[in-house]
């Protein structure tokens, strides 16, 4: 038996440690936490300095029995899980759980899985750090308190089986808020004038634009037409050297927002991969503040810089953490060892550690240099002048390793937003000869929707939420339904060009395609009504400022500033106060709407949130009729329909013709829209609007439906049409009436017998069925 038990929190973890351990250390994981809080309502006793009540999990009984036995036989005890709050209160629940004696019982940590730090940390344990077991229980005591006493709330007030959390309702204020700003918002129109220019060589041809947008077109077309007479000559010309500096090592926030960036990946993806990662011993912790890398990384990005660019390219750097909540003093995430520019792994963990290989090399590598040329083109017949801005990289430095932005184009992009890349040869007094003079109508933008990797980005600049946090708050708000994260189509928008060709003004009339959003957190409606509640009700909960002095009070306990229980006794009695308060007084929340009229029957028309979401509805519970109700459609919400689009909702189910001598209908059921044709139902697919359908697209369904079952069927029995061979998803099957029968293995499918099938049904039906989770 070994003579040491080392215990990690991943069995990932568990196998690259014990590969740099001799045959005296044992080492075993505990799957995570191993007790939480009991789920009942007596998990934290408010009256008695909140105390808790813990309990193991069914599904981790028997690691902790395995862990009790070994811990027994074992003479030392090393408790290795991660050094942050949470992997603190892991070694507790440890210590607590297994009955560990505090002489045989001794803590570790590293932020790297490397045989080196694992052997240093060995040299070098320490007891457990109470401050950071408190700051975590403060944190999950008040997040529980929050979860149980305001749900209750929610399903009396606004709808049954809602919860709310308090990072997570800050959140969700925020997509709420953001999409009341874009509904509030105006475009407005300007011109935008650019103008392409040749040296009198036609192949060196550069762009300028004129930094004033005009309001009008009027103002506009008279700027081109005193344009077309004019010469147009070099100003002023200004050469200059620029610096450009490399970002910092990723942190947990940049490094999700990057991966969002570059790479498409999720929060929760990218914290997933870089778990892997870590565990497999290829970068350091995942879960960081920090942009400090030891001294140790310094040396090691040095070697690489030196070997693989030479020495011109090495600087070196040392950056410091701006926030002044950091967590405990981790580096930023980096590759363990810099000379690894790639790993063997799967797609994504090769992707997402060469991301953080570039940015960590990166960021102690020599600045970019460039020369940055600006061209003032005057006009003979106006006062304004044209501006042309050229860039030549004279040094690559780190952008020989890490692009943050996209190559530039071969050629310049003439027609764009962007700078010319490289300008001609000019000189001061020269003229310049027109090619061609464009006025485009632009419009203002609103302000964009957050991306899951701008909305950690806004988390963290209001102090709200660590590390650790961000991925399951962002999570957990869209599988409780009050955002989604989806694509939406754009609408199309006129606009219009007037261009000064050869002296000769001429209009255009443009469409673009506007407002298209890719992967954007919207808010649903019951995400709407629950914030709308909470702020009128539970204005601390939502507070921005208040959020985030909580998540400084942690820090304070983590420091052993504070003590935790009255930082809770503080929060709770206001926060208990207002739950008893509302539940006696506040009104039932349905942000109900009204719109109109119903030009057919003269009922009142509103809209809300009812039983199985939002809907609108005609009349009301008074009149001698029954309401009719119709569900928004997606991309719908109670705050923006209108009152046309509401009525629209009432023309399904609809006729749209017949087929087969039978009539189609088209209609929204329980499980979304459908056509139904002899008493048979076809789902509508996902992209198909059920009010656009025609008479030819419904019977295309149909046939594209019957076209698929026909290919499932294998073989139909004679004797009886409810007898037959079908491809399934595993494979084909027989499907008998309700029954579904396995195929014996080894049996010829064309040779089967409706015999052998009625043998197979009885035999199937005696077997004992499995009763589903409890």
């Amino acid at each position: 038996m070994a003579k040491n038990l080392l215990i990690v929190e991943s069995p990932a973890k568990a196998k690259t440690i014990e590969e740099y351990l001799g045959k005296d250390f044992l080492v075993k994981s505990s799957y995570g936490h191993i007790r939480d809080l009991v789920k009942t309502d007596d998990a934290i006793d408010t009256a008695d300095n909140f105390k808790q009540k813990y309990e193991v999990p069914a599904d981790k009984k028997a690691v902790v029995s395995e862990l009790k036995k070994l811990a027994k036989e074992a003479e030392t005890v090393w408790l290795a899980s991660d050094e942050d709050r949470e992997g603190e209160a892991i070694s507790w629940h440890l210590y607590e759980t297994l009955g560990l004696q505090n002489d045989k019982t001794k803590r570790i940590v590293f932020h790297e899985i490397t045989k080196p730090a694992i052997l240093k940390a060995i040299e070098t344990p320490r007891g457990i750090d109470f401050n950071l077991v408190n700051a975590q229980q403060a944190r999950r005591v008040l997040d529980r308190l929050v979860g149980f006493e305001l749900s209750p709330v929610l399903w009396k007030k606004v709808k049954p089986a809602l919860s709310a959390g308090r990072v997570q309702s800050v959140a969700v204020r925020l997509i709420v808020d953001r999409e009341r700003e874009i509904n509030r918002f105006q475009a407005e129109a300007a011109f935008k004038v650019v103008a392409i220019f040749h040296t009198g060589n036609p192949k060196e041809l550069f762009k300028a634009e004129l930094p004033q947008r005009f309001t009008t077109m009027g103002e506009a077309e008279r700027f081109l037409s005193d344009c077309a007479e004019a010469t147009f000559a070099v100003n002023s010309l200004e050469t200059k050297p620029a610096k450009r500096n490399p970002s910092a090592p990723f942190t947990t926030s940049t490094l999700q927002q990057e991966a969002s960036r570059k790479l498409g990946f999720s929060v929760a993806r990218t914290m997933t991969v870089a778990q892997r990662l870590y565990e497999a011993g290829r970068i350091t912790y995942m879960r960081t503040d920090s942009v400090n890398l030891s001294d140790t990384a310094l040396q090691g990005a040095e070697q690489e810089i030196k070997a693989s660019y030479g020495e011109k390219y090495h600087k070196r750097r040392q950056y410091r953490t701006k926030s002044a909540g950091a967590q405990e003093a981790h580096e930023a995430i980096r590759p363990t060892y810099f000379e690894r520019h790639t790993i063997d792994g799967d797609n994504a963990e090769k992707r997402l550690y060469e991301l953080i290989w570039k940015r960590a090399i990166a960021s102690q590598m020599s600045e970019a240099e460039f020369e940055k040329t600006t061209a003032k083109i005057g006009i003979s017949t106006r006062p304004e002048e044209l501006v042309a801005n050229g860039e030549i990289m004279r040094f690559d430095g780190f952008l020989k390793v890490y692009f943050e932005s996209t190559d530039e184009d071969q050629e310049p992009n003439l027609d764009g937003d962007g700078d010319n890349t490289l300008l001609p040869p000019l000189q001061r007094g020269q003229q310049v000869q027109l090619q061609r003079l464009t006025a485009t109508e632009r419009f203002s933008r609103p302000p964009a929707r957050y991306t899951e990797a701008s909305l950690v980005k806004k988390l963290e600049e209001l102090g709200i939420g660590r590390p650790s946090t961000y991925a399951p708050t962002i999570s957990t708000i869209q599988n409780r339904g009050y955002v989604v994260k989806e694509d939406r189509d754009g609408k199309s928008r006129d606009y219009r060009v007037l261009e000064l060709v050869e002296g000769k003004l001429s209009t255009l009339a443009k469409t673009e395609i506007t407002g298209a959003e890719k992967a954007k957190l919207f808010p649903t409606d019951i995400g709407v009504v629950v914030n709308d509640f909470l702020v009128e009700h539970f204005k601390g909960i939502v507070d921005f400022n208040f959020t985030a002095r909580v998540e400084k009070e942690f820090d304070e306990i983590a420091q052993g500033m504070k003590e935790w229980t009255d930082m809770l006794h503080s929060f709770y009695g206001p926060f208990h106060s207002e739950v008893e308060t509302t539940i006696k007084t506040a009104d039932r929340a349905t942000n109900e709407r009204e719109l109109g009229a119903d030009p057919e029957t003269g009922k009142r028309v509103s809209v809300r949130i009812g039983r199985f979401g939002p809907m609108v509805q005609i009349g009301t519970a008074d009149d001698e009729e029954k309401p009719r109700f119709a569900s928004l459609r997606p991309g719908q919400m109670i705050e923006t329909i209108t009152f046309e689009e509401a009525l629209d909702l009432f023309k399904l189910p609809k006729k749209v013709g017949e087929f087969e001598g039978k009539e189609m209908t088209v209609a929204i059921g329980r499980f979304g829209p459908y056509i139904r044709h002899d008493n048979a139902f076809y789902s509508l697919p996902k992209d198909v609007d059920p009010h656009s359908v025609t008479t030819e697209s419904a019977v295309q369904i149909i046939q594209e439906k019957r076209k698929k079952d026909s290919e499932k069927i294998i073989k139909v029995f004679d004797e009886n049409p409810e007898a037959r061979i079908e491809n399934g998803r595993w494979g084909p099957f027989i499907r008998f009436g309700k029954q579904n029968i396995k195929i014996p293995k080894g049996a010829d499918i064309q040779a089967i017998t409706y015999t052998e099938i009625l043998q197979w049904a009885e035999a199937d039906d005696k077997k004992p069925k499995k009763r589903g989770r409890r």
